[in-house]
């Protein structure tokens, strides 16, 4: 018997032997004196077994059978295998056909002697902010560099957008290393999707701005402001908000997130067993929509706050790499080892002097921008310089012996280097320049 019945054997007993009256008897159990009637019948029908649940020793009619328990243990330890509970629940639900709730499999998994795979910190005391009341006032965003595909493929870097509102992934994107790419393209994504965010909250990174302890170039100092960055000129003309964030706790909306998918999204990226970066943006795609279904939550306002592009904008001309570039006289603008060829102008006059914007799409493409429309470029004839470059290239200075690569930079019949006959500076000498013509003849 349990300690709570045998108070109640204890209670009732003396109920019987009118030592107790029901009310007192009530009062001091906790119960109703309809119940203290109803146990002091059973009591004195039964005995104090009368008082034992009807229940007690036999199997729940709900208990899973004992094959499907085997059957959870195997997958939970094998192919499952690292998945949290509510994690391992819904794919046993979506995949193996088998329900079951977290609390019951939580207790299944504890009772087999399989610990959770997460260990978790004492709480700290916090105070919670409370989130912005529409969707699209504010934007969370950062990367997360983390071994995502684990020993099957490079180590990546995630970049992601959060709404701070609903907990929704507006977009997201695996890159090699954090860049502002990775930013713009994720940017790009959302925008297209829902629309203009009213301010974006992110960390110190030098990619969003400029470093503060920096001096100003010259050129700031004649504006008496910095000159933004790329991700940082395009928050401007889209007119987004740009919040710096003092602490990671403070965006603990996308920490948490990230938490919350180096569980997830790396168990599932092994049970797609893929390998590299472009099947896993491919199956990130389809896991955000279940991830959303999921995890959003409602706003206090259910009027969204994203705003429409204005009419005409071409976000691609936005969300790109813009510098600006001074045509050169023979109509060219270089783009790092690429040159452009333009065109001249309506009138046929050369463009040369002329300030241009040269446009890098996120696509890779290369744009040049006059301020009112792109120019139809061509690839430019290579100059002298790159063509001495390119034959210089040929000769695979590299794949010669060691020998043959330092004789060129002898020169024995000079007056200041003149070497005695038979000595063994001579004979050195003679030896790697046979060497040389060896080489270059084969």
């Amino acid at each position: 018997m349990s300690r709570t019945e045998q108070r109640r054997t204890w209670a009732l007993t003396k109920v019987l032997a009118g030592e107790l009256t029901v009310a007192e008897a009530a009062e001091l159990l906790g119960l109703t004196e309809r119940s203290i009637y109803r146990l002091r019948a059973r009591m004195a029908r039964m005995g104090p077994a009368g008082l034992v649940h009807g229940n007690r020793g036999r199997v729940a009619a709900r208990r899973l059978d004992e094959t499907t328990r085997r059957r959870i243990l195997e997958l939970a330890e094998g192919r499952y295998a690292g998945l949290n509970d509510s994690h391992l629940a819904e794919l046993l639900a979506e995949r193996e056909d088998i329900v079951i709730g977290r609390s019951s499999l939580r207790r299944l998994l504890r009772g087999a002697g399989r610990s959770a795979p997460r260990r978790r910190r004492a709480p700290r005391h916090r105070s919670r902010r409370d989130r912005m009341s529409r969707e699209g006032l504010l934007l969370q965003t950062d990367g997360s560099r983390h071994d995502w595909l684990e020993d099957r493929g490079p180590r990546l870097t995630l970049v992601g957008y959060i709404d701070d509102a609903t907990g929704r992934v507006t977009g997201a994107v695996f890159r090699d290393q954090e860049d502002s790419a990775g930013y713009l393209e994720a940017l790009l994504a959302t925008i297209r999707r829902y629309g203009v965010p009213g301010a974006v909250y992110h960390d110190r990174h030098t990619i969003f701005e400029p470093p503060e302890s920096e001096p100003l170039t010259l050129e700031e100092q004649l504006v008496d402001a910095r000159v933004p960055t790329q991700l940082g000129r395009t928050f401007l003309e889209l007119g987004i908000g740009s919040v710096k964030a003092r602490s990671p706790q403070a965006k603990g909306r996308i920490e948490r997130l990230w938490g919350t998918l180096q569980d997830r999204l790396v168990s599932e990226l092994r049970l797609e067993g893929i390998e590299d970066r472009d099947g896993a943006n491919a199956f990130l795609a389809r896991y955000l929509a279940r991830h959303n279904r999921r995890f959003v939550v409602p706003a206090a306002d259910p009027e969204p706050a994203w705003r429409r592009p204005p009419r005409g904008t071409r976000l691609e001309r936005i969300c790109c790499f813009k510098y600006r570039r001074t045509v050169a006289r023979d109509g060219t603008v270089r783009a790092g080892a690429t040159t452009l060829q333009l065109p001249a102008k309506a009138n046929g006059r050369s463009r040369a002097g002329q300030q241009v914007e040269l446009h890098v799409r996120l696509d890779g493409r290369l744009v040049v921008w006059d301020g009112q429309r792109e120019l139809v470029t061509t690839p430019a004839p290579l100059d002298a310089v790159q063509l001495r470059a390119l034959d210089g290239a040929r000769v695979e200075v590299g794949s010669m012996p060691r020998s043959a690569a330092t004789a060129t930079t002898y020169r024995p019949d000079h007056p200041w280097r003149r070497v005695r006959p038979g000595s063994k500076l001579h004979a050195k000498l003679t030896t790697e320049k046979d060497g040389v013509t060896d080489s270059l003849s084969s």
